[in-house]
């Protein structure tokens, strides 16, 4: 389920070929209102056993500085939806008693991320969310994952607006790395963070770092790699 299905398409038709799978393609925005409610009734007919909730926005530069409207769109696709998707299809696998859901968060939802403010926010909800479903889930046989990334080498990243991810000390990771680690982790663990930079920064900011110092060398961070440098005062 994506917005495109031009490109659905096409990726169902390569999974057939591959592995002779069958793939349901439906068009959708997830940003839409009452979307979740309309994938839910697009998909009564199926017996759905594993839900990644993995669409979402980023916006960067200094929350100020940034439209109110583009803020609220971000909270509604990357804290609403997926707290939609876990409550409509939790409910279901529940039913069905088993299945699994992996909500994607990021490596920032665990400190406060000046210049990506809202985002960082956004993920701390969900993975707080996810990481609770998790406990309260497995008696009903649902396995809750939160995968927690850095960087990803996607479209959406490399198309991002006022921020270049190139220029974060964390190297982009290439997508199938970090598929493959959630897959193996469903079912056996509450959080996922791929790659070994992303869980020495968890570490750190854990057990080394105060919280303030912290938030300080992620806005210095990110403060580089935005297109306009913020304004010093």
């Amino acid at each position: 389920m994506a917005r495109r299905k031009d490109r659905l398409d096409a990726l169902a038709a390569g999974m057939r070929a591959a592995h002779g799978t069958t793939a349901v393609v439906i068009e959708l925005d997830l940003a839409a209102d009452g979307a979740v409610g309309e994938l839910a009734r697009r998909t009564a007919s199926l017996d759905v056993g594993l839900v990644v909730a993995s669409a979402g926005v980023v916006t960067s530069g200094p929350f100020l500085g940034n439209e109110l409207a583009a803020e609220s769109a971000l909270l509604h696709l990357n804290l609403l939806v997926p707290a939609e998707l876990a409550h409509v299809y939790g409910r279901a696998l529940a039913r069905r008693g088993r299945g699994g859901i992996i909500l994607v968060s990021s490596a920032v939802a665990f400190s406060p991320v000046p210049y990506t403010a809202n985002y960082a926010a956004a993920k701390a909800y969900t993975a707080s969310l996810g990481q609770a479903l998790h406990h309260e889930l497995k008696p009903a046989g649902v396995d809750v994952l939160t995968l927690a990334p850095g960087p990803v080498r996607t479209e959406g990243a490399a198309s991002a607006e006022g921020i270049d991810f190139g220029k974060l000390p964390v190297p982009a990771a290439p997508p199938a790395p970090v598929v493959r680690a959630a897959l193996r982790a469903l079912g056996r663990k509450p959080l996922v963070i791929p790659g070994a930079l992303n869980k020495a920064s968890d570490f750190a900011g854990k057990y080394l770092l105060p919280r303030r110092a912290q938030t300080a060398v992620f806005g210095a961070l990110v403060a580089r790699a935005l297109d306009e440098k913020p304004a010093r005062r």
